[in-house]
């Protein structure tokens, strides 16, 4: 299974976002401009973010994206779901069905052994994620490099967009 970037870069710009002061925001093109992504692309992802209700999304000249919860509120599943969708990643095509034996009135997806251990790995996936949020890893990151937040708000401070 492969993500698309999408999601590296909403993980890493939800953390940025919440080592921003309160009530202060930070346009899509200045996050773009940060990471030197580019803004029409970025921009998609912090909307998707916002429609997952992660980010808030305020117009205007002192507008721009911030986080809608608590870090601490925010698994990486959330922002996983809000880029790539609810899907799931292995689709049981029931490809048996086709082969040889009876197969009147069967639900391969649930008596198939390689849809089955598809989905156990799948969930334990999932569940990994849901168990991490933003704040686990910001203070991961805060704890290996502490001068992240007062860099990446100097950055923004200094981003002319």
């Amino acid at each position: 299974m492969r993500m698309s970037e999408g999601v590296e870069w909403a993980i890493h710009s939800c953390i940025n976002l919440s080592w921003l002061e309160p009530g202060e925001a930070v346009t899509a093109a200045r996050m773009a401009a940060f990471y030197e992504l580019p803004p029409a692309y970025l921009n998609k992802q912090l909307q998707a973010l916002a429609r997952a209700g992660i980010l808030t999304s305020t117009p205007g000249p002192r507008g721009g994206f911030r986080l809608a919860r608590s870090p601490g509120d925010i698994s990486l599943l959330d922002v996983v779901t809000a880029i790539e969708g609810r899907e799931e990643a292995f689709r049981c095509e029931e490809i048996v069905a086709r082969g040889p034996g009876e197969h009147e009135g069967i639900d391969y997806r649930r008596s198939c052994f390689v849809s089955q251990a598809m989905r156990r790995a799948e969930m334990a996936w999932r569940r990994e994620l849901a168990g991490q949020t933003l704040a686990d890893l910001r203070s991961t990151v805060e704890r290996r490099l502490p001068s992240a937040p007062g860099d990446a708000r100097t950055r923004f401070a200094n981003l002319r967009t």
